[in-house]
């Protein structure tokens, strides 16, 4: 009701309230202009590419949890991409997330080098949108990375019939609403959703079908990979064939068929190889634990070198003994060893470097151990740290830069706990063994194992609550125990740990 002509105040009300509109009606349209706008794959990739700069499992190596983690939840993130990319895929699960996110440097324009090595922090959200570009915005924003870039995309505008369509979305209406209705809110309902935290048989429940389906199709190709494997480790007197990361089975196969031949056109190369182990992973060359190294990225050419030059490595690698032993004797007799799932993936050369590099240290100090009195006893050697610690295995852990005398003191102070960690270290294992034995019998199951980020205490743990349930489902499975819920491109299911009943 306005009188005219209209009073100031009335007047000020007026132009308040149009204000208030024109900021409502162009919130609406520029939300009507997002939803009408879709990302391509390439887009997609473009878009993410800080993201992946910041939690990419390669920028982790010195990190194995933390790249575990990151490895695990990628692959559950590029499976709900590629659900959304599928056309008349409907049926979206809220997906929960977790990733270790490198700090970035202050003062850096490049993307990629705009990333701390040395600091992460961790970041958890949960997926829930039906769009690639919410989706996208939502996992920038959750890591705190910045969405500017996404404006200079170039996108795809819906046709104009689904333009329109967008524009007649249903209603959002305000809480007071459903309460005065009685009719259930829709976001209320996706909160609690997210809220009920996952159970184990109701992921199984959910999951099951499609595992068996996954495993069914790819056991083919697993017969083909232990053929392969066979093969070739009794045609080279290998003493193992390993992977360094979680690739799947098809991969797997094409890398031993690259090798097969290999063999066939260059069998003089690999005498070299004899009772070794092969391991494939990121670089070719050979590891701090004395395997060989073929890089999944090289050509023949490459690992036709590497077996080439394997008499060389040979050479360093007895040296290397020789630096540990040496600094054991310096040390009272404790043992240097290399711990492969929890140390770094280094090359010979490197770990080398790092022997040396402390043996001159220890040389100049003189420090005064007994000779013998730390016999038994373990240590690993790692660059990334700055202070020295007792592993719940039992194994020192000593930096490269640590002071020699507080070195020494940290030592003898542990050296009873290290002795009590080391024989509960040994019961542990022999106890995992047994139920994981006892756990794959008592449901039926084609294998169980945990990733190397799974401490034996969690296994235990896990396996010990396992035991007292009942899982038909699980009849003739994969079981991988894991940090979180996922089914692997070959059938493999995955459970964390700690999971709830």
């Amino acid at each position: 009701h306005l009188t005219f002509p209209p009073t100031r105040e009335t007047a000020y009300c007026l132009s308040r309230d149009l204000g208030l509109w024109r900021l409502c009606l162009e919130k609406i349209l520029l939300q009507c202009i997002i939803q009408s706008r879709t990302l391509s794959g390439a887009d997609v990739i473009h878009a993410l590419k800080p993201f992946y700069f910041a939690v990419h499992p390669d920028f982790f190596g010195q990190h194995p949890k933390e790249r575990a983690v990151n490895e695990n939840s990628l692959k559950r993130l590029n499976g709900y991409l590629e659900n959304l990319q599928k056309p008349g895929f409907h049926s979206f699960k809220p997906t929960q997330l977790t990733f270790y996110v490198r700090e970035r440097e202050p003062n850096s324009s490049n993307v990629q080098e705009s990333f701390s090595t040395s600091g992460f922090r961790a970041v958890s959200f949960t997926l829930h949108t039906r769009d690639l570009l919410s989706t996208v915005l939502d996992i920038l924003n959750s890591c705190s990375l910045s969405t500017e870039h996404i404006q200079s995309l170039s996108v795809n505008s819906q046709p104009h019939k689904e333009a329109k369509s967008t524009l007649n979305r249903p209603i959002k209406w305000d809480k007071t609403y459903y309460s005065f209705t009685g009719f259930k809110d829709p976001e209320e309902e996706l909160d609690q959703a997210q809220r009920v935290e996952t159970t184990l048989t109701s992921w199984l429940d959910d999951n099951e079908a499609s595992a068996v389906i996954k495993l069914k199709k790819s056991l083919p190709l697993r017969e083909e990979l232990e053929r392969l494997k066979f093969e070739l480790s009794h045609q080279l007197q290998l003493s193992d064939i390993r992977w360094q990361r979680s690739w799947g089975i098809a991969h797997r196969c094409s890398q031993l068929h690259s090798l097969g031949r290999l063999v066939q056109q260059r069998p003089e190369v690999l005498k070299n190889v004899k009772g070794r182990t092969l391991v494939f992973t990121d670089r070719s060359g050979m590891s701090a634990a004395g395997h060989v190294m073929l890089g999944t990225m090289d050509v023949h050419h490459h690992w036709t070198k590497i077996f080439e030059r394997l008499p060389n490595y040979y050479k360093l690698q007895e040296r290397l003994l020789f630096l540990e032993d040496r600094i054991s004797q310096l040390l009272g007799g404790i043992q240097v060893i290399y711990v492969e799932e929890l140390q770094p993936l280094l090359t010979l050369e490197e770990y080398y470097d790092t022997l040396d590099s402390f043996y001159n240290k220890l040389l100049d100090s003189r420090l005064p151990f007994h000779p013998q009195s730390l016999r038994g006893l373990q240590m690993i050697l790692e660059s990334d740290r700055y202070t020295p610690s007792l592993h719940e295995f039992g194994h020192f852990t000593i930096p490269t830069v640590c002071d020699p005398a507080t070195l020494q003191w940290f030592i003898i102070a542990k050296a009873q706990e290290a002795r009590e960690n080391l024989k509960r270290r040994e019961e542990m294992m022999i106890t995992e063994k047994e139920l994981i034995d006892t756990s794959a019998e008592k449901f039926s199951l084609d294998r169980l194992y945990k990733e190397p980020s799974v401490t034996s205490a969690q296994m235990i743990d896990c396996c010990k609550r396992l035991l007292q349930e009942s899982l038909p489902y699980l009849q003739g499975m994969h079981l991988c125990i894991s940090h979180f819920y996922s089914v692997l491109q070959d059938g493999d299911l995955c459970i964390p740990w700690n999971w709830k009943s």
